[in-house]
C-alpha cells in the first residue's frame, strides 16, 4: 500500500497487528506514504505488539488504538517540522 507523497513514511510489517487499514485516517494528509513490507527485520516484534516505523523512528504500544495514536502524534510532530 502506497499513499500519498512519502515525506513522512510509515512502515508496518505483513505480520503486525497494526495494519494498513488502521492507518487510513492517518495516510489523509497527501504528504504521508504508508508501506507495508513483508518483514522489517525487528525480529519478533511484530508478535509481541502493535508497532510502524515513522521516519525511522519505531513506535510502538500495548494496543492497536494506543500505537495509532501515538502515529498520529509523531505525524503531527512531522507535520509541524515541514511547515
Amino acid at each position: 500500500m502506497n499513499m500519498g507523497l512519502g515525506m513522512i513514511l510509515i512502515e508496518i510489517c505483513d505480520y503486525n497487528i497494526l495494519t494498513a487499514e488502521h492507518l487510513k485516517k492517518i495516510a489523509r494528509h497527501p504528504e504521508v506514504a504508508v508501506m507495508s513490507y513483508d518483514c522489517l527485520n525487528l525480529c519478533g516484534m511484530c508478535s509481541l505488539r502493535p508497532f510502524a516505523v515513522v521516519n525511522g523512528q519505531r513506535v510502538f504500544a500495548a494496543s492497536v488504538e494506543d500505537c495509532l495514536a501515538k502515529i498520529e502524534q509523531r505525524v503531527e510532530e512531522e507535520l509541524k517540522k515541514l511547515a
